[in-house]
């Protein structure tokens, strides 16, 4: 999992505490080891290394995929889940340089889930394509880790964060929200002066805040549009959205950065609340 993995407990039982803490441990390693797209011990390996050959996929991966390929639909495209392969010409490290137009539109060649055949159980990817669950995969396991435990500890009263996505299946045990603190793209310490109160559901956060190449004076964030192969023209610098699950809320708040000037108006048209930085 990218980024610190944190689980609260608002309770005195250090028994039941350390009993969440294991189950959340445990699912998060889990799922790391069963979607990353860096190991090479893997389904995905195997799907991203078939050759064109169609890979049969267990149930869970199937209803990543079927929820993957109907936010491709619903958003025009938008979101793709073939589209890390830009991380082969994308590096947002220090000194990092913009890649050539060249390289970008050799790279575009293979991005495209429309080329992939998918029909549950069975995926198909043409030869040089991949899939990558990086744009939902954190957010799955937030809403799957705090969903265990509580089905096995009956305890509603928690909140995971893995990195900035957080859940929250119930309020605190005085039915008193929880304070979750937003940093400012300006300001990366001024959590005290934004916070958001939650009883439940979810809040992600996209932006360029940890990840951007800054050349010739233009700020050029990380998050790719699959069908440019560039990162979004005039895209706010953080968007918030609370939602009801993690992975909902996390692809509202990429599909928000991807529709540049008209983030604003993607996320009332989709009525949840929301916070831009621009």
């Amino acid at each position: 999992m990218a980024g610190p993995c944190e689980l609260i407990i608002d309770s005195p039982d250090k028994s039941l505490a350390q009993t969440c803490y294991e189950i959340a441990k445990t699912e998060a390693k889990r799922i790391e080891h069963k979607f990353s797209r860096y190991r090479t011990d893997n389904l995905i390996y195997e799907i991203n290394h078939a050759e064109g050959k169609p890979i049969l996929v267990d149930e869970e991966t199937a209803q990543l995929i079927d929820y993957a390929n109907e936010c491709f639909s619903i958003s025009n495209g938008l979101f793709d889940i073939s589209s890390g392969v830009f991380r082969t010409i994308w590096q947002f490290k220090p000194n990092s340089k913009i890649p050539s137009q060249e390289k970008i539109s050799d790279t575009l060649q293979h991005v495209g889930w429309q080329n992939i055949h998918w029909e549950n159980p069975t995926i198909t990817l043409p030869s040089k394509m991949e899939i990558d669950f990086g744009g939902i995969g954190k957010e799955y396991a937030v809403d799957r880790t705090a969903l265990l435990i509580a089905s096995r500890t009956g305890f509603k009263n928690i909140l995971v964060n893995f990195g900035g996505d957080i859940v929250a299946l119930g309020p605190r045990k005085n039915n008193s929200p929880w304070e979750i603190g937003l940093q400012n793209p300006e300001d990366k310490k001024a959590f005290k002066h934004t916070k958001i109160q939650l009883h439940t559901g979810a809040v992600t956060t996209s932006g360029d805040l940890h990840k951007f190449i800054k050349q010739n004076g233009k700020r050029y964030g990380h998050i790719i549009n699959p069908k440019t192969g560039w990162p979004s023209i005039n895209a706010p610098r953080q968007v918030t959205v609370i939602g009801s699950t993690c992975i909902e809320a996390g692809i509202l708040s990429t599909l928000a950065i991807l529709h540049g000037e008209g983030a604003q108006s993607f996320l009332k048209a989709q009525e949840v609340q929301f916070r831009i930085i621009r």
